[in-house]
């Protein structure tokens, strides 16, 4: 019986699950959903298995426990497609486990299994889809509004500063001169992420082959100018000019300017900021380095998230990682993060390297 065959195996299933969801390419999988994702979906799903064989009280316990399963999967940061993957891999791996040990479970069986598992992604799916809605709506409505804080606040100062020079009182190459240099900067930076992250969101990306050393000397003018005012060093690695990669080069600017202006953000005064860039056969590395003293232990992927922010400069929105990531993401990358203890970060984005056309 495939409820009887479930139960005594559930230890096994739940292994050969977290096998699968290890060894995907995408969705990568996430340190939670290794530890929780799998054992929560398994006990929601194989204990409305178990309840009988399907009738209207079953399917409406596994509906029950699939709509708690994706309202969880959201909470704790995973994808829709993760939640989709998921059920699929536990259908895969009870399938294999009953062929390798022979089970004597029928067809009729595992027709019951396809539908609890068709019902229960539909359910899951649903529910993460409606709680994810109306947390984007609300969320978006919070970062409309402090977003507008934010521009208010640079024009603000720019105006004041501006009204000084105005009456002649101060000269313009002196600190009201940096106030209206340091703000409009900002205000530029404010500016290209919104656009980056509204082309993301939007799919409106235009990808085409274009020569990273393009892109990293357009970064190194408009860093090279960020950095002296924050009297910090920056340097930058020389690129092959023969080293391609296949994106929406605004994204991509805009991902490489973000990490950058993170780096100078967190970076001690007087300290260096690095830029290189690196490939394999397969693949095309860009590395920002910072000195900002390294990470609390276990802290280096909240840095993704949105408002997420650090250090005791705590202007800004907090959204440069989490844009800069979802722009790697639409490009076919990844971005992650190394720590060096007590010394800084690398943020490295990982590019496919395109054949050339």
């Amino acid at each position: 019986m495939l409820r009887e065959f479930i139960s005594a195996n559930r230890g096994e299933i739940l292994a050969r699950t977290r096998a699968k969801v290890a060894a995907r390419p995408a969705p990568r999988a996430t340190l939670d959903e290794l530890k929780n994702g799998v054992p929560l979906f398994l006990n929601q799903l194989v204990d409305a298995l178990l309840v009988a064989s399907p009738s209207a009280e079953t399917i409406g316990a596994i509906s029950r426990g699939a709509a708690q399963h994706g309202s969880d999967m959201l909470r704790m940061g995973f994808t829709v497609a993760q939640v989709v993957r998921g059920y699929g891999d536990v259908c895969q791996a009870v399938t294999e486990l009953a062929h390798d040990t022979d089970a004597s479970i029928t067809v009729e069986e595992f027709h019951t299994l396809n539908r609890c598992l068709d019902d229960a992604t539909a359910q899951a799916v649903t529910e993460y889809t409606r709680l994810r809605d109306h947390s984007l709506a609300a969320g978006e409505t919070e970062r409309s509004g402090i977003l507008a804080h934010e521009l208010r606040n640079r024009v603000s100062a720019m105006t004041l500063a501006f009204s000084l020079l105005k009456n002649g009182n101060v000269a313009i190459n002196g600190s009201v001169g940096a106030v209206i240099s340091r703000n409009l900067r900002r205000l530029g930076a404010l500016i290209d992420r919104s656009l980056v992250e509204a082309r993301v969101d939007s799919g409106n990306e235009h990808r085409r082959q274009v020569a990273l050393r393009e892109l990293v000397e357009e970064a190194e003018v408009d860093g090279a100018l960020e950095a002296d005012a924050r009297h910090l060093a920056l340097s930058v690695s020389p690129v092959d000019p023969g080293l391609y990669v296949d994106v929406d080069p605004h994204i991509l600017s805009g991902a490489i300017a973000n990490l950058l202006d993170n780096a100078f953000k967190f970076t001690r005064k007087g300290g260096h900021v690095s830029l290189k860039t690196s490939a394999t056969s397969s693949r095309v590395l860009i590395d920002v380095e910072d000195e900002c003293g390294g990470l609390p232990s276990g802290k280096a992927e909240e840095l993704f998230g949105a408002f997420q922010q650090r250090g005791v400069d705590r202007t800004g929105l907090g959204l440069g990682l989490f844009i800069s990531r979802k722009g790697v993401e639409a490009s076919g990358g990844m971005l992650r993060v190394r720590d060096i203890p007590g010394a800084g970060c690398v943020f490295t984005i990982d590019l496919p390297r395109p054949a050339l056309a």
